[in-house]
């Protein structure tokens, strides 16, 4: 099977968003040799939801994930982002990735800058924002997380809730229309494991970012979803508000992990 910038013709674009979604993944699949990873996953993102991608280890999240902004290339199948084939090689992927953040669960901050000044490089490297600018908007996204205070610690001085405040507040200083989260909460205690499942709540009512998160904890499915898509073996078994997936799962699969 070919690797490539997806295998659809070019140009179809914007009737593949009839439905509404944000972005809409089509018969997907991932190859990494001989392991097949992802096998055609078609799966849509809704404006404005928290969508939760939750499964076992090895099931084929953060692969999936992902391919919806080409970090891993589809070796079949078609990524839609707002209507556009971003598959397609003619498609500017530098231009779509600036509406599209992400936060992973190494937080990767840099330990020998401020709190600041890793939100504001990021900015003027990427978007090429001037320097007044990109501290305005670095300033305002910390305050918007609770941490205006800590504009001039370094990351080695903040606990680990605080750099994973820092983190989504550095992703959402570039205004994304999607917001894509592996595992964020992974490396966190119980206690801010909760106080952060709060947080992302509340940032993502006041920001209306479309949110993408994936997990393997029925906790962070449940607090923080719209719709949850459970995959397991690299297909999709049922997406679904959490409680319907509770009350009237589509199989015994989806009734064991989710039950």
């Amino acid at each position: 099977m070919t690797q490539g910038r997806g295998s659809g013709a070019p140009g179809a674009g914007a009737a593949e968003n009839s439905d509404g979604s944000l972005v809409r993944l089509e018969a997907l699949h991932k190859w990494f040799g001989d392991l097949h990873v992802l096998k055609g996953i078609d799966l849509g993102m809704k404006q404005g939801e928290v969508q939760v991608i939750i499964g076992p280890s090895g099931s084929g999240k953060s692969t999936l994930l992902r391919c919806v902004n080409l970090l891993e290339v589809p070796t079949q199948g078609r990524v839609w982002f707002e209507g556009r084939d971003i598959c397609d090689i003619r498609t500017d992927l530098n231009e779509i990735r600036t509406h599209i953040g992400i936060v992973l669960q190494a937080f990767n901050l840099f330990p020998h800058r401020t709190v600041l000044s890793n939100i504001t490089l990021a900015l003027e490297k990427v978007l090429g924002l001037g320097d007044d600018e990109a501290r305005e908007r670095a300033v305002q996204q910390l305050g918007h997380v609770g941490l205006a205070h800590k504009v001039d610690s370094y990351p080695g001085q903040l606990s680990g809730g605080q750099q994973q405040r820092v983190a989504v507040a550095r992703a959402l200083a570039f205004h994304p229309r999607l917001l894509l989260m592996d595992e964020p909460l992974g490396a966190l205690d119980r206690a801010l494991r909760v106080e952060m499942q709060e947080e992302l709540r509340r940032i993502h009512r006041e920001s209306e970012t479309t949110v993408v998160y994936v997990t393997h904890d029925q906790e962070d499915a449940l607090t923080l979803s719209d719709r949850v898509a459970i995959l397991w073996d690299g297909r999709l078994q049922q997406i679904g508000a959490p409680r319907d997936l509770y009350r009237a799962p589509a199989n015994r699969l989806v009734a064991t992990f989710f039950g």
